[in-house]
């Protein structure tokens, strides 16, 4: 088979997304290669259809033991054989798929890195011809990464004890310049095909919202207009999820929560709830999340502000994986900078000199301290995270909450300076409350510890709002005319003085942004799309896997507006290849003949 009947064949489409066929190419034609691809492009198909196409077995190196399970049912219910490794499996089982991989039953092998170097499965490495290796969430082999795993640096001494050197493919979604090159260092890959198809996502909207007087009440009031809608809420403690899927149960919403104060039984039981559709939403601390490839989730909000941009797009990134529209939402309070200072400084790797530690500490506090510029932002949020990941910006995307918000120009060019004249005045010593206190003329035991109700400036903004000098401030700091040093207090930069001869003009928001959300994700005909979606749920339940890993709601979508009455038709519908429209289409076409002559 060609590339394209095997895509079509296995996965049900007609062409390949941006990217795919070169990945695909390259590694057919015995190159390396190195994919950067946003969360949802289609990477999984950069290694799954070379994978149907190369001799012997693709072996797919992964840490998240959710995805391993959802692709590989997946790729059973697609019709080819596929198995996993690692710790969920029972040692019966483990011994069992053992034998059957040494029988050469399966096509696709996924497994954790940690098993590569445990015997038994070394001796299948030696035993079985491996053509292809591809390492997924490649972006853990870099300790400059988001989520390093020192497991990750021993991969290349697997590949290169195979008695062939099969090709190499990496894969990740976030991955700055630095990280890609840790990647090709540390995998040893040979001259790849890289290629970068881009991180943006049209299908998303953004949105920013900062100290609002009661995140919990905007939660639950955005749930409950968003009835029947899959999504994910992530909280920056476990204490906070606690509280929140409480307020949510209590308020008769479908929800669940996932941390590792839970136990693992739970946490499973929890997944599966949610992966399944028996339970709406997820609330859940960052442990949630990995290698989830539930496609219907149509919306992630952040109570709370991530440690970093990377961290925060990755997360994000789980809605809207089938293409359609899905938002990202994100609440931002001043202390969840402190608290996630604090859990930097807990942060700590014994197989990690101390200089190593302290360079990834202070790198970790930069990514931190541009996630907050994000969370404060009032430009257009796709076009900061697209300058992020070293891409042109879109400059004004119109679909995210600062591009809709109605703002006006303010010339604050003269406190600006003031500002900036103050944390000199204070011998920088000042935290942000500290300096607005000071220039405000406000009584502070600290002010009066430190003598610095008598130095010049004090009061000198007595007129200015808090809001407004926050505001203000979060644009020096943005913009580089001060910094933050230790205890959080404000810093002269070497941009400075530059502050003297420039003008200063903030956008304030006078109306937060509004979208026809209705109009956007209006489809045709959604009373057959209901029917579509149950008889999904009947079937996802009488063969025990999610529903998704059947149709996505995309998939649905267009068979509810095509309305397909023959096998031939079905097979036309994007997401639906052979073995699916051998297998489904018996279950569907008779209920949309119904619908259609209306004795359904």
């Amino acid at each position: 088979m060609t590339k394209l009947e095997v895509l079509k064949k296995y996965f049900g489409y007609d062409s390949f997304r941006e990217g795919q066929e070169e990945l695909i190419d390259a590694v057919l034609s015995g190159q390396d290669a190195l994919g950067i691809m946003p969360t949802g492009a289609g990477k999984s198909v950069c290694y799954q259809v070379p994978a149907m196409m190369l001799p012997g077995i693709t072996v797919v190196i992964s840490p998240l033991i959710s995805l391993m399970k959802d692709q590989v049912g997946a790729l059973n219910q697609a019709g080819i054989p596929a198995c996993y490794f690692n710790s969920s499996l029972s040692q019966h089982e483990y011994f069992e798929a053992l034998e059957l991989a040494r029988a050469g039953e399966y096509k696709i092998i996924y497994v954790a890195p940690e098993r590569l170097e445990i015997d038994s499965f070394s001796s299948i490495a030696e035993e079985c011809e491996i053509s292809f290796v591809a390492v997924d969430e490649a972006h853990c082999v870099s300790q400059w990464g988001q989520d390093f795993r020192p497991s990750y640096l021993k991969i290349h001494r697997f590949i290169e004890s195979l008695p062939h050197r099969p090709v190499v493919g990496a894969f990740t979604a976030t991955a700055t310049k630095r990280v890609r090159d840790d990647i090709i260092t540390h995998l040893r890959l040979s001259f790849p095909k890289t290629l970068v198809t881009g991180f943006d996502r049209p299908n998303l909207y953004f949105e920013t919202h900062r100290s609002l007087p009661n995140r919990t009440n905007f939660i639950l009031d955005y749930v409950r207009t968003h009835p029947n809608q899959s999504g994910i809420v992530y909280c920056i403690s476990r204490n906070k999820v606690e509280k929140l899927c409480d307020a949510l149960c209590n308020a008769g919403i479908s929800a669940t929560r996932y941390h590792a104060g839970l136990s693992q039984e739970e946490r499973r039981r929890n997944q599966d709830a949610f992966i399944y559709g028996d339970k709406l939403v997820m609330v859940a601390t960052n442990a949630f999340g990995m290698g989830i490839d539930k496609s219907d989730v149509r919306f992630v909000i952040h109570n709370g502000m991530p440690k970093s941009l990377e961290a925060y797009y990755q997360e994000a990134g789980r809605a809207g994986r089938d293409g359609l529209k899905s938002d990202c939402i994100l609440l931002y309070a001043a202390g969840d900078v402190r608290t996630n200072q604090f859990l930097i400084d807990q942060n700590s790797n014994p197989e990690l000199s101390e200089s190593e530690q302290q360079a990834i500490r202070a790198k970790d506090l930069e990514r931190l301290k541009l996630m907050t510029f994000y969370a404060t932002t009032t430009d257009c949020l796709r076009d900061y995270i697209l300058k992020y990941f070293g891409e042109s910006g879109c400059g004004h995307c119109n679909n995210c909450s600062n591009c809709l918000a109605q703002c006006d120009e303010v010339d604050v060019t003269n406190a600006a300076r003031k500002l900036v004249a103050c944390v000199a005045m204070t011998s920088e010593k000042c935290s942000q409350s500290m300096l607005f206190d000071f220039v405000r003329g406000k009584e502070n035991e600290k002010l009066e510890k430190f003598h610095l109700i008598d130095r010049k400036g004090y009061g000198c903004l007595k007129d200015i709002s808090p809001k407004r000098l926050k505001e203000i401030s979060e644009y020096l700091l943005r913009s580089g005319y001060l910094k933050t040093g230790d205890y959080y207090t404000l810093r002269l930069t070497e941009k400075s003085h530059d502050i003297l001869s420039e003008t200063v003009v903030i956008k304030v928001t006078k109306e937060q942004g509004k979208r026809e959300k209705d109009k956007s994700r209006t489809y045709d005909n959604p009373r057959l799309f209901e029917k579509l979606r149950q008889k999904r749920s009947e079937l996802a339940k009488s063969e025990r896997v999610p529903p998704y890993v059947i149709f996505s709601d995309k998939t649905l979508h267009e068979m509810a507006s095509n309305m397909p009455l023959t096998e031939s038709q079905f097979m036309m519908l994007s997401g639906v290849g052979t073995r699916k429209c051998e297998k489904y289409a018996n279950e569907f076409i008779p209920l949309i003949k119904s619908f259609i002559t209306g004795r359904e």
